[in-house]
């Protein structure tokens, strides 16, 4: 198994995901372990079984550092996908929650595909701990599946990634020889944040700001608009921009900050957060005020995204903190 780029970090808030797994907390779950990850029998689910998409991906990301997330990567013209997706689904129920699996449409989701390079379908990779792996390509038989599927749990184990789902209403994961549980419906999104999410799933990120910044304004507590404005302007600013252009051009100009800017913001897209809070602050001291500026406002920006409980946040809090003072 050999690591493949890292999918597009997208809204933390505007899909169910993340609220379904912050239920823990106030069903009286066990706190968070010395690590950072919750214990592993703390996570409820409504289901084993999600579909993804470029606007909700991030959620899953999220999941991965709990329990090991499987992406299945097709389209809907493909008769081999559907037949591979069948298998997974049954395969997955027999793991008893160690697993859950997360459906693709490349047609439907280009920035997912390109993420995962998915240049033929079917293909899986997987996230473990907020990591990309890519599996296989085409459809292997259902034994050498098992036996990948083993090794995943390895090498998430092996990052502390241990968790186990138990789907909601009681049923075990394995009971319902591998059909799909519908999740239960969540409460309708405010309307700007609604607003926001229609526009992205259209792509029009400037729709999107827009909408977030109207939540601002009329609340300015809202802090879900807050992080989703810095999710999207780090969308908006990705759009239409390679890595190879964005890299080549911080490499031609190590002392700019707009070219250092632009590839912090793809290691932050992609969940290498400590390489763009390091590359920054790094160059932070050798810029003028007006550079520093913009590179303190990035990373506050950075902070949203990333999550204020997150201990890679803490530290380039402090480490900017010294800079500045």
């Amino acid at each position: 198994m050999s690591n493949v780029p890292p999918p597009p970090t997208n809204l933390r808030g505007a899909v169910d995901l993340s609220s379904l797994v912050s239920r823990q907390a106030q069903a009286g779950a066990p706190a968070e372990s010395a690590t950072g990850r919750p214990p592993a029998e703390a996570l409820t689910l409504p289901s084993l079984y999600f579909e993804g998409t470029d606007a909700n991906f991030n959620d899953f990301i999220d999941l991965s550092m709990r329990v090991p997330v499987i992406v299945d990567l097709g389209a809907e013209w493909s008769e081999p996908w559907k037949q591979l997706t069948s298998l997974l689904d049954r395969l997955i129920a027999g793991f008893g929650g160690r697993l859950v699996i997360v459906k693709v449409d490349v047609d439907a989701n280009p920035q997912l595909a390109q993420a995962f390079q998915a240049q033929s379908v079917p293909a899986v990779a997987a996230l473990v701990a907020g990591r990309p792996v890519q599996l296989f390509v085409g459809a292997p038989p259902e034994d050498q599946l098992r036996d990948v599927f083993e090794q995943l749990l390895e090498l998430a184990a092996q990052n502390g990634v241990t968790g186990t789902v138990t789907v909601e209403g009681g049923e075990a994961p394995g009971d319902a020889e591998g059909a799909v549980v519908e999740p239960a419906p969540e409460p309708p999104l405010p309307p700007l944040h609604a607003e926001a999410y229609d526009a992205i799933e259209r792509g029009d990120f400037e729709a999107a700001i827009q909408a977030y910044r109207t939540a601002i304004a009329q609340d300015p507590r809202d802090s879900l608009a807050v992080a989703g404005l810095a999710q999207v302007s780090l969308l908006a600013r990705l759009s239409g921009r390679t890595s190879e252009e964005l890299r080549a051009a911080a490499a031609e100009a190590p002392k700019d900050a707009a070219a250092q800017l632009g590839v912090a913001d793809l290691d932050i897209s992609g969940g290498h957060v400590e390489d763009a809070f390091d590359r920054l602050l790094t160059l932070f001291p050798a810029l003028d005020a007006a550079g520093k500026e913009e590179v303190r406002t990035r990373i506050l920006e950075y902070f949203e995204i990333v999550g204020a409980d997150d201990p890679r946040v803490g530290k380039a809090r402090a480490r900017l903190a010294s800079l500045l003072y």
